[in-house]
């Protein structure tokens, strides 16, 4: 198991653009997944980018069962997503709290897309095609927004509503 350290925000690789995966199935993908895997449970992640942790690489991996920092989200399945394009089926978009673990200790209140079509590529470069709504569609976003170079702040709306969690907590 090898947990890799966690960039913040601040690091300049966060505020890159990844490159496209053009190799699947290799020894260094798979051990890059594993450790991005490893990584996101010791930290109780929803999800997880490739540039979190130092790798300028278009992948994330997402997956909820049951998370302490989303008590209260619904189960999201365990996925591997490479070279993600995402589309919305529908205008409607909704607020809700976000936090990242490049921005420990804070959450902010994010709009997102409430209905996605996302697709990519598996680890061994199979085609994936998904539709997601509410929270599973916010989780997608919000990793995939890393491989573009964006932290969830740039998409707050109401810097009132971006704050450390146990300040929130106290309202």
């Amino acid at each position: 198991m090898a947990i890799r350290p966690v960039l913040r925000m601040g690091n300049p690789l966060l505020l890159q653009c990844a490159e496209e995966v053009t190799e699947f199935n290799t020894p260094e993908l798979l051990g890059l997944i594993k450790d991005m895997r490893d990584t996101m449970q010791a930290e109780d992640g929803a999800g997880l980018a490739a540039p979190q942790i130092g790798v300028s690489l278009r992948l994330v991996i997402f997956g909820v069962d049951q998370n302490p920092r989303y008590p209260e989200a619904p189960a999201v399945p365990e996925t591997v997503l490479i070279n993600p394009v995402i589309t919305a089926l529908e205008d409607t978009m909704a607020d809700g709290w976000e936090g990242c673990l490049s921005l420990p200790g804070l959450r902010g209140l994010v709009p997102r897309y409430q209905h996605i079509r996302y697709s990519g590529f598996d680890a061994l470069g199979q085609p994936i095609e998904i539709e997601a709504s509410d929270f599973h569609a916010r989780v997608v976003q919000h990793e995939c927004d890393h491989l573009d170079g964006i932290l969830y702040p740039r998409r707050i709306k109401d810097l009132r509503q971006f704050a450390y969690n146990e300040e929130l907590l106290q309202l």
